[in-house]
């Protein structure tokens, strides 16, 4: 095996996904992380000492690191949505390529000025839209350029959050509230509008949306129901959102380290936590209010559909059917095979996935993703870029699909992407 030269990177962010970010690179042996800049002391503190970072190069906030000037290959910057502009602008600025968490931005006038910010410097950013980098999706785009279903006509795609993930993620966490992060569809399934674009090769012209914060609300609250579920709610035993039971009982250390903000809790440390934060309330009683159900029809260039549904009522996963003029293909994120169905033949086909990880849940790095973009993102920086994937400039454009999509929504009417383009 090739002896490849570790890149040094700086971490801004070290929540869930900087952690993880940092913690595969390191596990690939391609990358060490050499500085860091995390306002919350335990999450900076693991970090610093699983990867052995200098005290010189410990800050508490981005602007002492970057004003530091370069001192490493790269940065990755995983902050949340709306403190994305400001440090990658200035890690542009300072030079360094980037990969940065999605979405780019929750506006898409600072979308749009990281990319012509990028393109000025030259440097490099690259997206977290980790679905790409799924063997599960990878198998797909390649099936499609291998003809098999001919020309693609229309997809019908579903992104299953889950109804536990919508409560945990989008109702009690960092991103239920679209003032304080951003809009369901940019912040869950901007990965999907990415996707759909990448599958179909084609730029989006126009789309059509609905949907609606319709059961996470005060007026479904069962009667009697307290503020914090540990304050003893009368249906705690039959409610799949019962605090106690998802994060004090719950053998998943992703739960509890995410209401925790650390990364080793105790059993202190998560009772303090659904006594005192979001994450213990009710979740008929939060302030949320971003959408727990919604589609999206796009059309593309030459006549091409695709419709998608994005909903909170399930148990969650991706499932796809992209439907072409030679035949057909069903699939789903989380089984290694794919249906074909051929025109020419009365048969079904099984279409073994390579590779493929069966793990399209919340806690399961995104079927292979996580992984997937750390290599991606070391070949980018060794300047050996795969066409096939992405760059600031698509995933701008494809941002663009989502801000229309929520601009439609909210008008009740079609909006056209070059009308949202040109605003």
């Amino acid at each position: 095996m090739e002896n490849k030269q570790k890149k040094k990177v700086i971490l801004i962010g070290a929540g869930s996904r900087g952690n993880a970010y940092a913690r595969i690179g390191g596990q690939i042996e391609l990358f060490d992380t050499v500085a860091i800049a995390e306002p919350i002391k335990a999450r900076r503190e693991f970090v610093v000492k699983r990867h052995g970072i200098k005290e010189e190069n410990i800050y508490e906030s981005w602007e002492p690191l970057i004003a530091r000037g370069k001192i490493a290959d790269a940065a990755i910057i995983a902050t949340m949505d709306r403190d994305h502009f400001a440090p990658t602008m200035a890690a542009i600025e300072a030079g360094y390529d980037i990969l940065l968490e999605k979405p780019v931005s929750p506006l898409p006038e600072e979308c749009r000025a990281i990319e012509e910010a990028a393109k000025k410097k030259g440097v490099k950013v690259l997206i977290c839209h980790v679905l790409r980098y799924t063997p599960f999706f990878r198998a797909l785009k390649n099936v499609i350029k291998e003809g098999y279903v001919g020309d693609v006509v229309n997809i019908q795609h579903t992104e299953g959050v889950g109804n536990v993930h919508q409560s945990h993620s989008f109702v009690r966490g960092n991103w239920g509230n679209s003032e304080r992060s951003s809009f369901m569809l940019l912040q869950k399934s901007c990965h999907d509008m990415d996707i759909l674009q990448w599958l179909i090769g084609k730029e989006c012209k126009k789309v059509q949306s609905f949907g609606s914060l319709t059961y996470f609300k005060k007026e479904n609250a069962p009667e009697g129901a307290p503020e914090y579920c540990i304050d003893g709610c009368p249906v705690a035993d039959s409610c799949p959102y019962n605090a106690v039971k998802l994060y004090l009982k719950s053998d998943s250390d992703w739960f509890r380290c995410a209401s925790t903000q650390k990364f080793d809790p105790t059993d202190e440390d998560v009772e303090r936590a659904i006594r005192t934060t979001n994450y213990g309330k009710c979740v008929f009683k939060c302030d949320n209010d971003v959408v727990d159900h919604q589609v999206v029809n796009l059309e593309f260039e030459d006549g091409i559909i695709c419709s998608f549904t994005m909903s909170a009522f399930n148990k969650g996963g991706r499932e796809i059917r992209i439907m072409g003029t030679k035949g057909e293909i069903i699939a789903n994120a989380g089984k290694p095979t794919f249906t074909y169905k051929s025109f020419a033949s009365d048969e079904a086909q099984e279409i073994s996935i390579e590779d493929q990880i069966c793990n399209d849940t919340i806690t399961g790095g995104h079927g292979g993703g996580d992984t997937g973009i750390m290599y991606a993102f070391y070949d980018m920086l060794s300047g050996k870029v795969d066409p096939e994937l992405s760059n600031i400039e698509i995933s701008v454009k494809n941002h663009m699909i989502a801000f229309a999509a929520e601009k439609s929504r909210l008008e009740g009417r079609v909006v056209s992407l070059d009308e949202f383009e040109e605003a």
